[in-house]
């Protein structure tokens, strides 16, 4: 099986405060991951919104950000096990961040032998 990072993307978390069923419908589809034994690494649940992220560039030169293109934030992320990217998405798809406005980044996670 192959490694994905799932990247938790929102528009707004400026006032986004999740009620208590949200959390419980993150909770049961984390927990439905990990009983299937896919789920790698939680990842941090919350990364900070704003003024904590810079890219240092092989010239020294740092920006803000990861993205100076994209107005989202970052929200958290996870690491799953799955068997390729198909697989990978359709567990994306199961997550509930839909419902809010938001969208996840599904990438592989490539490892050095």
């Amino acid at each position: 099986m192959k490694e994905f990072a799932l990247i938790f993307r929102l528009s707004n978390i400026e006032d986004f405060r999740p009620s208590p069923e949200q959390m419980q419908e993150r909770m049961n589809w984390l927990a439905n991951i990990a009983a299937q034994n896919k789920l790698v690494d939680k990842g941090n649940t919350l990364l900070p919104t704003s003024g904590s992220a810079k890219t240092v560039r092989s010239d020294n030169s740092v920006t803000d950000g990861p993205y100076t293109e994209i107005k989202e934030f970052i929200s958290g992320y996870i690491v799953i096990k799955a068997e390729n990217i198909v697989e990978a998405v359709e567990i994306a798809k199961g997550n509930p961040i839909f419902t809010i406005g938001g969208n996840i980044e599904v990438r592989e996670v490539l490892k050095r032998d």
